[in-house]
């Protein structure tokens, strides 16, 4: 398979008005709209397509937030508030319209089934939260790890919930039943980050120790590959929606952009070459614009990058 063209990367605007580190940036791929927040409790509207514009406040929380998930279709944001549990955004009205305890720890993940009609949540003590979607009421809760869970990754084919942990492993979890299907171990350290390739053939997963993992799925998630990525931690990643390409970011200050299928590194984005951010890069979301990508950072800001 031919390798992708390297894509030339620009800065594009440099978003600001978070007074502390910007932990999450969410919304729908393909929607033009995005959402950040972190550590100052504000949650933030955002267009890429008119990057100069100012962010719209959406709400204000008394704890930080490390998750957030949009679910269009309602037209509501779900909040993962630390230490409060899960909150919904009406969007239009700009309102809460549920509010759901959870045991009172941080809040890693959240990830969404439409065909089931479930919100599963990693928590920071172990659990796994799932909540019925027409109340998000809670359902069950399960404890899957001593350590904490970082994240979540459906693969609604296979009906398979992978959650990453730091406790080295990844738990594939039937989605329904919730029953452990596999524990992938092969980690030197807390997984961060998992995606299923746009494929559904292999699961990548990034961490502590710094390396992108591929498992092969049908193998019984066997290692297919490993890389060293980054020098630090590998907080993210996250395939572009026509699925060429893998975005991932680090607590190295960097962001990577891989070929999808081939896993060549084609271009590093960092502060020396491109203006890029200069502390930790937190999340990555891909807007409806093919040729943009946005990041946040501990540095309070967000940034989106135009590909060309």
């Amino acid at each position: 398979m031919a390798l992708l063209h390297r894509p030339e990367v620009q800065k594009l605007a440099a978003l600001t008005g978070h007074h502390d580190c910007v932990y999450t940036v969410a919304g729908t791929p393909g929607a033009s709209h995005f959402y950040s927040s972190g550590a100052d409790g504000l949650v933030a509207a955002w267009r890429a397509d008119a990057a100069e514009q100012d962010g719209e406040l959406v709400a204000k929380v008394e704890n930080s937030v490390y998750a957030l998930l949009h679910l269009p279709d309602r037209n509501l944001l779900l909040l993962g508030h630390n230490f409060q549990g899960i909150q919904a955004i009406d969007l239009t009205q700009k309102k809460l319209v549920f509010a759901t305890a959870l045991p009172p720890v941080a809040i890693f993940d959240m990830a969404y089934s439409e065909a089931r009609q479930r919100l599963y949540v990693a928590l920071a003590d172990g659990t796994l939260a799932v909540l019925r979607a027409t109340d998000f009421r809670v359902e069950t809760l399960l404890r899957v790890s001593d350590k904490s869970l970082r994240c979540l990754t459906l693969h609604e084919e296979r009906g398979e919930l992978a959650v990453g942990s730091s406790d080295w492993l990844i738990h594939v979890l039937d989605a329904d039943t919730l029953a452990v299907k596999h524990s992938i171990s092969g980690s030197t350290n807390s997984v961060f980050t998992a995606a299923y390739s746009p494929d559904g053939c292999y699961l990548l997963t990034a961490g502590r120790d710094a390396h992108l993992r591929v498992w092969d799925v049908a193998a019984g998630y066997t290692e297919h590959r490993s890389i060293v990525a980054h020098l630090f931690t590998i907080n993210h990643l996250k395939f572009s929606p026509d699925g060429q390409l893998l975005a991932t970011c680090s607590m190295d200050k960097s962001i990577k952009l891989w070929d999808a299928e081939t896993l060549a590194l084609l271009r590093v984005v960092d502060k020396a070459r491109h203006a890029g951010h200069g502390t930790s890069v937190n999340k990555l979301f891909w807007p409806a614009t093919q040729n943009r990508l946005v990041s946040c950072s501990d540095d309070r800001s967000l940034a989106v990058w135009g590909l060309t």
